[in-house]
């Protein structure tokens, strides 16, 4: 349901991807005034208001609840590579895929998966490795968010064997070998970016060659997906060219409303309860002292001047905002991007009013990880797998809507 306390002016630059100083221009000049709310003294934006932008016209004419109850009309089966800690696959699960192999090397995140879901098949190798030709034709959905190593094809018209050595060919090679009939692939936003864009197109060229024509290709932001983090992930979905003519592909819808940090770590709609105790890190004892004088929402700016001079150090100096630095989150809006150590000076992510970064399990809440996932390792393994992890909820949104298009397609699309 619609809350109007929810959209200040921080939550409004955020669903529109615009700075927050644009949202309060808008206000100075009439053309978007926040109306005070007496109960909270707080001026938040109304409903009447926001609806003309097609942002805030889709949470608020969601069809959420309708897209997650949608259920598989058969078994769908699925293969993940680079499976991590098992965000996409468990999303994915939610959605109603059901898991035949799960490749990852890395032997914390297998462990991980082992530990929550004993009967899934996960082989612990380097993908090089592992030969897939023995899925031929079985799978519906192969996915991935395979690492993508920095290159430049500048505009060379590259071809499948032309990237071997990388982890797209990897990824491209399960693909032929296994020939599903959908593919998902994802990754950071940049690589969208990337040498103006020829990067992704080199890929998706050497994608369909190999038979696969692409039905998505789209930044998404997990917080329009139920989930309290302003994370963003490049989704490529390709489709098997025989067929795609029967396929049709429509977006999820997104939640009714924007996730908080205060959602993630205190009892609501999205936990039952507050967050459990955990381990994390903390800070030495001087960047707590200096940590303490940032109020919630701020960074280093908001120091006193000798504390900046004396956090910052030679950066206090250099140009740039440095936003990252000294940052401490909001209970009020969403997540930012959660990395993998959240005491990282160029990206600190600490609590909103403790002197500390966020624990292990508060990092899992801001994933959307359910509290009985377990995690493998000690703690700085731990806050890699999930600072790397596709939020849970995306994945399921994601999911229900491939769910969907599988379930409308033809049946014979299922008899080869």
């Amino acid at each position: 349901m619609y809350q109007e306390n929810f959209f200040s002016a921080q939550i409004v630059a955020d669903t529109l991807s615009v700075s927050k100083r644009n949202v309060e221009t808008w206000a100075k000049n009439g053309k978007l005034v926040p109306k005070l709310d007496p109960e909270t003294n707080k001026k938040p934006y109304t409903k009447q208001q926001l609806e003309i932008f097609p942002q805030f016209s889709a949470m608020f004419n969601s069809s959420w609840d309708e897209d997650v109850s949608i259920k598989p009309s058969r078994e769908y089966s699925l293969v993940e590579l680079f499976a991590g800690a098992g965000g996409l696959a468990l999303g994915l699960e939610q959605a109603g895929f059901k898991s035949v192999l799960l490749n990852e090397k890395d032997k914390y995140a297998c462990e991980t998966l082992r530990i929550n879901r004993p009967d899934w098949n996960v082989v612990e190798d380097d993908i090089a490795n592992v030969n897939f030709e023995s899925l031929k034709g079985k799978v519906d959905l192969l996915t991935g968010g395979f690492p993508c190593q920095p290159f430049s094809y500048a505009g060379k018209q590259l071809g499948f064997e032309d990237l071997r050595g990388t982890l797209v060919f990897e990824m491209a090679r399960a693909i032929k070998e296994v020939q599903p009939k959908v593919f998902l692939a994802e990754n950071v936003k940049g690589l969208a970016e990337n040498d103006k864009g020829r990067t992704l197109s080199t890929i998706v060229k050497v994608l369909e060659d190999l038979g696969y024509k692409i039905i998505e290709n789209d930044i998404y932001k997990a917080m329009f997906y139920k989930v309290p983090q302003k994370r963003e992930r490049l989704i490529v979905i390709g489709v098997r060219a025989d067929i795609y003519e029967t396929m049709i592909y429509k977006k999820p819808s997104p939640y009714t409303r924007l996730l908080t940090v205060k959602d993630a770590l205190t009892a609501g709609e999205l936990y039952k309860t507050d967050v459990p105790e955990s381990t994390g890190q903390l800070y030495p004892k001087r960047k707590q002292e200096i940590m303490s004088h940032v109020p919630e929402g701020g960074y280093w700016r908001d120091l006193p001047i000798e504390l900046q001079k004396e956090y910052m150090m030679k950066s206090f100096y250099l140009g740039g905002g440095k936003t990252g630095m000294a940052r401490r989150l909001s209970w009020d809006e969403p997540s930012l991007t959660l990395v993998c150590t959240p005491a990282q000076k160029q990206t600190e992510r600490c609590h909103p009013s403790e002197n500390r970064p966020l624990s292990t399990r508060e990092y899992a809440r801001i994933q959307t990880f359910p509290d009985d996932w377990k995690f493998a390792g000690s703690d700085s393994q731990i806050y890699k797998q999930i600072g790397n992890a596709v939020p849970v909820n995306l994945a399921l949104a994601i999911g229900k809507a491939i769910i969907r298009m599988l379930n409308d397609a033809p049946g014979n699309v299922f008899d080869n």
